[in-house]
Parts: C-alpha cells; structure tokens; sequence
C-alpha cells in the first residue's frame, strides 16, 4: 500500500474517487481529444450517477475538461467556467454493463475534431482508460502515454517499438486492439519517459498512421 492510498490525493472536493478521479478523467479525455473540448456529453454509470452530484463529480468531470488539476481552487466554480470557456455540457445516466460503478462514458467535440472516451475512477484518485472511440485499451495516466490510430499492417508495431526504443525509452505497457484485420487498430503505448519531438514525429510519419495522441501523465 502506497502513502497515496492511505492519505488519497492533494484534492479540492470530498472523495478521491468521486472528486479527484473524475477530474483526471476529464483530463486525460481532453488530451485524448487534443484540444480544448467545445461540447461534452457525458454519460454517468452505476455510482458515479447515483451519488456523484452530491460528491461533485460533475464539477470535476467538467474541470478536468477545461485543464484544471484535482487541487486547482477553480473546481468548485466549473460549470461557470465552462460557460466562459464556451464548453457545452450535458450530462445523463447510463449503464455501462460489468464496468467499475464509478465509470464515466464522455463524448467530445471540438474545433472538427471528436473523441470518445470510457474511463473509471477506482479509488484514491487512480484512474482507467478502458475504451478510447470503441477501441478496448488499458492505461492509467499514471506515466506518459502514446495514443495511436493506424491501419492494421504487418510490423507496424514493431516499427513503432524501434523508434521509440531509439529514443532510449522503455515501454511499461502496450496494448493494440483492431476493427478487423487490415481495419483500423488503436494502439496505446504507456511509457516509463516521455518521447523526443523527433521521435513523435517520426511515429506520426508511418505511412499507415491516421491519428496520433501523445498523453501527459495526469496521476501522480
């Protein structure tokens, strides 16, 4: 057990899991997106529907879109935040099926670009990624993360480990999901560093890639 499990975050808000792990949710969605979000619709499961308003997990959701760490003094006053900011929300219950109850499904757009994000709260302000635009993945926001969406290739993969292992970074865990052989596949890479400009330029390059991610580290 770590000292972050038994005293939770440095947060604004009552519950990590409902405050500090739905702002890193918004967070790492926003990155996810790429830019600023114009409108958000977000669907709330199990939990985080039930008891989230009175834990303010909808101000931190919103937070967290609008690039606000967990302790930053502006949670509280998100929702006109976000009215300045011209973000649009919307919020609705839903179920997700055998997922954490704390687990939120976000809807993005902004500036001609969308993103779909599921991710879970799951307790002292840790959070997991489980479905980025339908594609199944696994990262936590715990170190940096590469997000890419290419077309499913023999040895992409391989050449995309190469560069990064030039780079002189480790891969702490990958993971690659596909539409179909040949589809679209989503890939994401959690790394023990962040990649070199050259080197995310260079993965951005590949011929098959389509759409490239790179995610800050938003836990810890």
């Amino acid at each position: 057990m770590s000292l972050l499990d038994m005293i939770g975050p440095v947060m604004i808000g009552p519950s990590s899991s409902h405050t500090a792990g739905a702002c890193r949710i918004g967070l790492i969605s926003r990155a996810v997106l790429g830019r600023a979000p114009t409108r958000a619709r977000i669907g709330l499961h199990a939990s985080f529907a039930k008891t989230g308003r009175g834990h303010g997990t909808h101000l931190a959701l919103v937070a967290g879109l609008l690039g606000f760490a967990p302790d930053d003094a502006r949670l509280p006053r998100a929702f006109e935040e976000a009215r300045a900011a011209g973000l649009e929300v919307e919020f609705y219950e839903t179920n997700l099926g055998e997922v954490h109850p704390n687990t939120a499904d976000l809807d993005l757009e902004g500036e001609g670009v969308r993103a779909r994000v599921v991710a879970s709260s799951t307790g002292g302000g840790l959070i997991e990624v489980i479905r980025v635009d339908g594609f199944q993945v696994a990262f936590d926001g715990a170190s940096p993360t590469l997000l890419l969406k290419y077309r499913d290739t023999y040895g992409v993969i391989a050449r995309v480990a190469g560069i990064i292992a030039e780079d002189h970074v480790n891969i702490a865990t990958l993971t690659c999901n596909r539409e179909k052989r040949g589809g679209l596949a989503l890939m994401s890479i959690q790394l023990d560093a962040p990649l070199s400009d050259h080197a995310v330029r260079t993965v951005a390059g590949l011929s098959e890639m389509s759409w490239i991610r790179r995610l800050p580290k938003v836990v810890g």
